[in-house]
């Protein structure tokens, strides 16, 4: 049986899943070739990605690692190819389907939350679609994140020598000049995405937001 918090925790990306669904479900067809915030993906790859990593279980990771020699970025450009359709509409479609899954790579559960989230915006921003993420669990996946190498994908070191704070939850993090933002803004920093300098207050603001 899974565990109570396991259970809290799927549910509440089955809710980021539903919502970027209902976000998707009027884009117009041009909008899908829009460059996201995912490097060398457009809004239709992420997507496809998306349906990919639900799908996902311990075992077939295992055997497309293997298949692509143990490189992620190849393993993942396998999964974009393989899910995603001709029509963007029929990939939409697929990842409605699959919302409900709760199959995973062999990985913690906190990884399905950064995936939700940070890809949920990779789609939305260059779209220019706001959504009110739950910010207390956006820290949940941001607190994830600053215990990860960046090699494995996280922003540990991104995050080295800031003393970083959320200003819409509670949420500290390290020594050094203060960083302030929403803990959205700070997981997209430390994934690697694109934040402007005007998101950030506190000593290091600046400073932070040049080394992104």
């Amino acid at each position: 049986m899974m565990k109570e918090a396991d259970v809290a925790l799927w549910r509440l990306v089955h809710d980021e899943r539903q919502a970027l669904i209902a976000d998707l479900e009027p884009l117009a067809s041009t909008s899908w070739l829009s460059a996201s915030t995912c490097p060398g993906w457009n809004v239709h790859d992420v997507l496809a990605h998306l349906v990919d990593t639900a799908k996902t279980t311990r075992l077939s990771f295992m055997r497309d690692m293997l298949a692509a020699r143990f490189d992620f970025d190849r393993a993942n450009a396998v999964g974009v190819a393989r899910e995603k359709a001709q029509d963007p509409q029929e990939t939409l479609a697929e990842f409605r389907a699959v919302r409900l899954r709760t199959s995973s790579p062999p990985a913690p559960l906190a990884t399905r939350l950064v995936e939700a989230f940070v890809h949920g915006e990779d789609i939305r921003g260059p779209l220019g679609i706001d959504r009110d993420y739950p910010a207390e669990h956006v820290a949940t996946a941001l607190a994830y994140q600053l215990k990860t190498s960046v090699k494995m994908g996280g922003g540990k070191e991104l995050a080295k020598g800031w003393h970083m704070m959320a200003t819409d939850t509670v949420f500290s993090h390290g020594a050094g000049a203060e960083v302030r933002a929403s803990a959205m803004a700070l997981l997209l920093a430390v994934s690697g995405r694109p934040v402007a300098v005007t998101e950030f207050s506190g000593a290091g603001a600046e400073t932070f937001a040049a080394t992104l």
